[in-house]
């Protein structure tokens, strides 16, 4: 005669189950806190023509935000 089969089987099916039904509502809830894509990409700026003196820096947004980071 076989052994019946332990209660372990069910409960660990049961766990794999509930496991995959959480994998699953955490990969949704990241999703939905992701930005959307566009259909159509914006436009890119034209270049600014080289300056006729040299030089080229210009105090940017880009520019001023990295300064903001490096103040103490």
């Amino acid at each position: 005669m076989s052994k019946p089969q332990p209660e372990s089987r069910g409960r660990l099916n049961r766990r794999t189950l509930f496991a995959g039904a959480g994998t699953a509502g955490a990969l949704a809830a990241a999703a939905s806190l992701l930005p959307g894509t566009q259909g159509t990409p914006e436009p890119e700026a034209a270049p600014r023509p080289a300056p006729e003196r040299g030089g080229g820096y210009s105090l940017t947004d880009h520019v001023k935000q990295y300064y903001k980071t490096t103040r103490i």
